[in-house]
């Protein structure tokens, strides 16, 4: 038998995130608290707070007089996300490079040549989950805890607020042949050019801006 250990606030936070990610819950919804409630069968308390624990992580805003809403994504909101993580991973990577062993640049190989096996296989939920093991690879390795938390939170908005089920094959193949660009500079222990490729490219909104309006087409009047 499995004890659950999470809280009941957490709980909630789970289950509205679940719907969030779903898309039955979307960008722009009011959240009812009362009627959320009694659907859940808990009370006000752990409801309210698992809201401003979504609140404080950005998938939803707390309007006074008008109530909870879930909050939509615009292109400005997807630009300083990609300006956040390839900071970030930037930083992470440079500091960190010598930490990576053969096995770990094989394994990054691995996970590249699966995202390409999902991709003809048209299976993108299997793409995503290769590349975030792809870019895990080297970011478990950094002891910042409040960076994994921010880069994490930035990636759930950008693929799971919610989860689309459509994809821009030309973007994922592009994505394959810079991640083969990562991992050659990063065996060639140039960190530092690896780590600015990843922010000058890889996680650049200008470079990466006409996969993402095909991508994003929704966020395109919400600027």
């Amino acid at each position: 038998m499995r004890i659950n250990t999470k809280s009941l606030r957490e709980q909630v936070y789970d289950y509205l995130r679940e719907k969030i990610n779903s898309g039955e819950i979307k960008g722009g919804d009011a959240i009812n608290i009362d009627r959320m409630s009694q659907n859940l069968g808990v009370s006000r308390t752990p409801l309210r707070d698992a809201l401003l624990m979504l609140e404080s992580d950005g998938f939803v805003e707390i309007k006074p007089r008008k109530g909870v809403v879930v909050k939509t994504l615009t292109l400005e909101d997807i630009k300083n996300y990609y300006q956040i993580i390839g900071a970030l991973e930037c930083a992470i990577v440079c500091e960190v490079g010598e930490l990576l062993k053969f096995e770990d640049l094989n394994y990054m190989e691995k996970c590249n040549d699966s995202m390409r096996i999902a991709l003809n296989r048209n299976d993108f939920d299997l793409y995503y989950d290769w590349n975030i093991k792809l870019h895990d690879t080297y970011l478990k390795l950094s002891e910042n805890e409040l960076a994994l938390k921010t880069i994490n939170l930035a990636k759930q908005k950008l693929y799971d607020f919610p989860r689309k089920r459509t994809y821009v094959p030309d973007w994922e193949y592009s994505s394959l042949n810079e991640h083969e660009e990562i991992i050659d500079l990063l065996r060639k222990k140039m960190f530092v050019d690896a780590g600015l490729y990843i922010k000058n490219v890889h996680w650049s909104f200008e470079v990466q801006k006409k996969y993402i309006l095909k991508y994003y087409p929704e966020a395109r009047d919400k600027t």
